[in-house]
C-alpha cells in the first residue's frame, strides 16, 4: 500500500498553541501521542523540515503529513461475532455489543473489538489510528452499544474523521436516566475537562481549560422513577452525554461513575437494579468517504436496555 501524503497552509499564526494540540484538533482520530510519534519520526514536518511538537503553528507555513504504512498489528485477531450493520470496501458500520471494549489497552489485551475487525478485515483496515486502533475513527465506552463505524483504509479514514470534526455527522443516542426529567426538551450547554481531583473522570467546569460542549435532548417516555430520553451531541468531548446529565441532575441509570447514588435510589423505589450504563448508539448519519451519497444506520436496542424499559414501564 503506498504512503498517503497530506498538506496544508495554517492560516492563522496561533503563538500560543502547539503544533500537537493544533494537530490533534485536526485530526482528533489521533491521540496526541500519536501525533508526537509521527512528527518525532519525521512523518510531519513544517515548510519541508523536521519540527519538534512545541513548534507553534504561523501562518503561511505548509504542513505536510506523511501517513506511514500500517505497521504489524500485535494485537492478536480473534473469531468475536460482529453485528455488521453495512460493509463495503471502504467502511464497515457496526452494532457494538455492550461490555466490549473498543481497543486494546491496559488490562484489556484481548477480546476487543479491534481483535475482532483484524480477524474479520484480514488486514483490511486503515493504519492512520496506529497499532493499537486500526480503523478506529470514533469509539464508545465500553458499557454504551450501538452504532459505530470503522475505516477499512487511510483516505477513508480521513473523510470520516473530518466529517466528525467539523460535525457533519448526525449521532442520535437513547438513554434511560434516573428521575423525573423535565421539560420535555431542551439543551445543554456546559463546558468539560478532566476532572482536577478525579482524573479518570470528565467534569462541567466554568474555567479556561473546559471546551465547549453542546447536548440537545427530548423526552421519548416516561418510566417508573425514570425517563427515556433521545440525546444528540453536538460536540464530540470524553463521555459528554454522561457528564452534561450528570450536571442536568439525572444521570444515566447504572452509571457507577457519573451517577451511583441516582442509581440507588432507582432500586429503592421501584426494585430495578441497571445492570450497566443504560446508554445506546441507536442512529448514526454520515456520507459515505469515496462517494458523498448520505448514509443513515439505526441499532436496534439491545436486549438489557429493552427489558429495563419493559420493567420500568410496568412499574410506572
Amino acid at each position: 500500500m503506498p504512503e498517503l501524503t497530506e498538506s496544508f497552509i495554517v492560516e492563522i499564526s496561533r503563538p500560543g498553541e502547539r503544533l500537537d494540540v493544533f494537530l490533534r484538533a485536526r485530526y482528533p482520530a489521533l491521540s496526541r501521542g500519536a501525533i508526537q510519534r509521527l512528527i518525532a519520526e519525521g512523518h510531519i514536518t513544517i515548510n519541508g523540515r523536521t519540527v519538534k511538537p512545541t513548534h507553534r503553528p504561523r501562518a503561511g507555513e505548509r504542513v505536510m503529513v506523511i501517513w506511514p504504512e500500517p505497521k504489524t498489528a500485535w494485537t492478536e485477531p480473534e473469531a468475536i461475532p460482529l453485528d455488521i450493520l453495512y460493509e463495503d470496501d471502504d467502511l464497515l458500520v457496526l452494532n457494538k455489543p455492550a461490555g466490549m471494549v473498543v481497543h486494546p489497552g491496559a488490562g484489556n489485551q484481548a477480546h476487543t473489538l479491534v481483535n475482532a475487525l483484524l480477524h474479520h478485515c484480514r488486514g483490511g483496515l486503515s493504519g492512520i489510528g496506529g497499532v493499537a486502533r486500526p480503523g478506529l475513527v470514533h469509539r464508545l465506552d465500553k458499557e454504551t452499544s450501538g452504532c459505530l463505524v470503522v475505516a477499512k483504509n487511510d483516505p477513508a479514514h480521513l473523510a470520516l474523521s473530518a466529517q466528525f470534526k467539523t460535525r457533519a455527522t448526525v449521532k442520535i443516542y437513547h438513554a434511560i436516566v434516573g428521575g423525573e426529567l423535565s421539560p420535555e426538551s431542551g439543551q445543554i450547554q456546559a463546558a468539560i475537562a478532566r476532572d482536577p481531583v478525579h482524573r479518570q473522570r470528565m467534569a462541567v467546569t466554568a474555567g479556561a481549560k473546559g471546551r465547549e460542549a453542546l447536548t440537545s435532548f427530548r423526552v421519548l417516555r416516561r418510566l417508573a422513577a425514570a425517563t427515556l430520553l433521545e440525546l444528540r451531541p453536538h460536540t464530540g468531548r470524553t463521555h459528554q452525554i454522561r457528564v452534561h446529565l450528570k450536571h442536568l441532575g439525572h444521570p444515566v441509570a447504572g452509571d457507577a461513575v457519573y451517577g451511583a447514588a441516582q442509581s440507588r435510589r432507582l432500586k429503592e423505589a421501584t426494585g430495578y437494579a441497571a445492570p450497566r450504563v443504560l446508554l445506546h448508539a441507536h442512529t448514526l448519519e454520515f456520507r459515505h468517504p469515496r462517494t458523498g451519497e448520505p448514509m443513515k444506520f439505526s441499532a436496534p436496542w439491545p436486549d438489557d436496555f429493552a427489558a429495563a424499559v419493559l420493567a420500568l414501564s410496568k412499574a410506572c
